[in-house]
C-alpha cells in the first residue's frame, strides 16, 4: 500500500504542477505578491495531498521565533518536503537555488515567477556576489531569504559541508539568521519514490543577530544550533 499511495501522490503532484504552471503564466502581469500567493497554492495542495495519500503531516516548534521583519532562513536540507512546507511556515520568501531548476518544464516556469536567487554553483565568487546583491534586494523588499547551506539534500544522520553564503549575506545586510532543523528525510527520503507515514518535526531556533560578528562566526553559530537540534530530533524519532 505504501507504494500505491506514493504513486497516487506522484500522479496528483505531477498534474498539479502542470495546471499551476500554465495558470501561473497568466499571473505574470500582476504584482509580485499576487503571483506569489497564487503559485504557493501549489505547495499547499501538495502538502494536503501528501497527508491524504501518504499520511504525512507536520508539527512546528518555535513559531514564536519568527520575526515580523525579514530574516535569512538557514535550514537543514533532507527532502523535497521542506521546499513545499516553508512557503506555508514562513512569510513571503525568495530561495537561493541552482539556476538549472529554471530549465525544468512547467515547474521551472512557475519557479521563475517567484523571483528566486538563482546562482551558478560553479562560478565561485560570482555566485557569492549574486547571493549578496540579490539577497539584500529581496530582504529590503520585505521578503525572507531561504538558504540551504549544505547545498544539496543530505540523508538523515549525515552532515554536509556548510557553505558561507547565507552568513555573508547576514553580515553584509544586517538582517538576522533564523536556523531551522527538521527530520523530513525520515518520511520523504531524498531521491526516493516511496514516502512513509508519520509526523515531520520542524524546529525554528532563536534569531542569530549579525551585529558585531563576522560571517564565519555566524555560519558556525547556525551550524552548531542546527546539528545539535538534529541530534535531539533523531532521538525523538528513534
Amino acid at each position: 500500500m505504501i507504494y500505491l499511495r506514493s504513486l497516487l501522490f506522484s500522479i496528483g503532484m505531477g498534474l498539479a504542477t502542470v495546471v499551476f504552471a500554465l495558470l501561473g503564466l497568466l499571473t505574470f502581469p500582476m504584482p509580485y505578491i499576487w503571483r506569489y500567493r497564487f503559485i504557493i497554492q501549489w505547495s499547499a495542495f501538495n502538502l494536503w495531498w501528501l497527508k491524504i495519500c501518504c499520511g504525512i503531516s507536520y508539527q512546528v516548534e518555535g513559531l514564536e521565533n519568527i520575526p515580523q521583519s525579514p530574516a535569512i532562513v538557514m535550514s537543514k536540507h533532507q527532502s523535497t518536503w521542506e521546499t513545499l512546507a516553508f512557503s506555508k511556515i514562513f512569510p513571503p520568501q525568495a530561495w537561493v537555488l541552482k539556476r538549472e531548476l529554471f530549465w525544468v518544464p512547467f515547474f521551472g516556469w512557475g519557479l521563475a515567477l517567484l523571483q528566486p536567487i538563482a546562482i551558478n554553483r560553479g562560478s565561485g565568487r560570482k555566485a557569492m556576489a549574486s547571493i549578496v546583491t540579490q539577497g539584500r534586494d529581496r530582504l529590503d523588499k520585505g521578503r525572507y531569504v531561504i538558504v540551504f547551506p549544505e547545498g544539496t539534500r543530505m540523508a538523515p544522520g549525515t552532515r554536509g559541508r556548510y557553505g558561507i553564503g547565507g552568513a555573508v549575506l547576514a553580515e553584509s545586510s544586517g538582517y538576522p539568521i533564523l536556523p531551522v532543523a527538521h527530520n523530513a528525510g525520515e518520511f520523504w527520503p531524498r531521491r526516493s519514490f516511496v514516502k512513509y507515514p508519520g509526523i515531520i518535526r520542524v524546529v525554528i531556533g532563536p534569531a542569530i543577530l549579525p551585529q558585531g560578528k563576522k560571517a564565519e562566526a555566524l555560519k558556525q553559530s547556525a551550524e552548531e544550533w542546527i546539528e545539535n537540534t538534529m541530534v535531539r530530533l533523531n532521538g525523538i524519532f528513534k
